[in-house]
């Protein structure tokens, strides 16, 4: 199944200058963040994950797949896939994921090199994964983004995780990330050892700067993560809080009208 026209190639474009693309968790939320004026969406896998009542990385592909086309139904916006490690070890498996995710209409995705919660993938493994992926992205039209994953996952090691973008991006992924990295400096180091663009994943605590800082860094394109879906249900505990413990209802001078917010939804 073709692409939505223009979209992977809309996507594309983008990355000539810096940018912000926003991270929905459902169909609503895209439609919100589209009407604002964000000119691409991503999914997180984190976000997701919340949705259902579960942990992040018990989401199955079945899922995460319905739960992209909903996005990408959503609006008119190119949108990427965080698919977290295609949801396979074997490279011929994660490259089928790929396949996949153009079938729903997605303009990108993404294959990170985190076995599991505390263990990356072996060098070799981790490059032949990212190699098939690239051959099925290219094949199906979608902007693939290769993630190494050490400073998620405990390994605090700068020069690998450069040796692993590097890697990838010899392997032909189209765009870079290293979330978790520690300072502009890092992101620095980073983006003038590369020479495709590098996504920043903002969200964390202390280890998120602001678009400037990272533009004048050389990075291309900012996600946020769950960024947004925490910081939404932040406000619903928060207000559900305060009826529960102190019976009243301030948290409603602080929402947004319903018609402020019905102005992004469809007919």
């Amino acid at each position: 199944m073709p692409l939505p026209s223009g979209k992977a190639a809309q996507f594309r474009q983008l990355h000539g200058r810096c940018f912000v693309i926003a991270n929905a968790w459902d169909a609503g939320s895209a439609r919100i963040l589209a009407g604002l004026g964000f000119q691409a969406l991503a999914t997180s896998s984190g976000a997701h994950a919340g949705t259902l009542g579960k942990r992040d990385g018990r989401v199955t592909r079945d899922e995460a797949l319905a739960h992209a086309k909903a996005i990408v139904e959503a609006t008119e916006l190119p949108v990427s896939a965080d698919f977290e490690k295609c949801f396979a070890d074997e490279p011929k498996a994660a490259a089928e994921t790929i396949r996949l995710a153009a079938g729903v209409g997605l303009a990108g995705c993404s294959i990170e090199d985190a076995a599991s919660k505390d263990r990356v993938y072996d060098f070799g493994q981790a490059v032949e994964r990212v190699a098939a992926a690239v051959e099925a992205a290219r094949a199906h039209g979608v902007v693939l983004t290769a993630r190494a994953e050490n400073f998620l996952r405990g390994h605090l090691d700068l020069d690998d995780t450069i040796k692993r973008l590097l890697a990838y991006e010899n392997a032909g992924a189209d765009v870079l990330m290293a979330p978790g990295l520690p300072d502009l400096e890092s992101v620095r180091k980073v983006c003038a050892a590369l020479s495709r663009p590098f996504n920043f994943m903002a969200g964390i605590k202390g280890k998120s700067f602001s678009v400037a800082e990272l533009q004048a860094a050389g990075v291309k394109r900012v996600s946020l993560a769950s960024s947004l879906w925490r910081n939404a249900m932040s406000g619903l505990v928060e207000a559900a809080k305060e009826v529960k413990e102190k019976g009243t209802f301030g948290y409603l001078e602080r929402s947004l009208p319903t018609p402020e917010i019905s102005k992004f939804m469809r007919e």
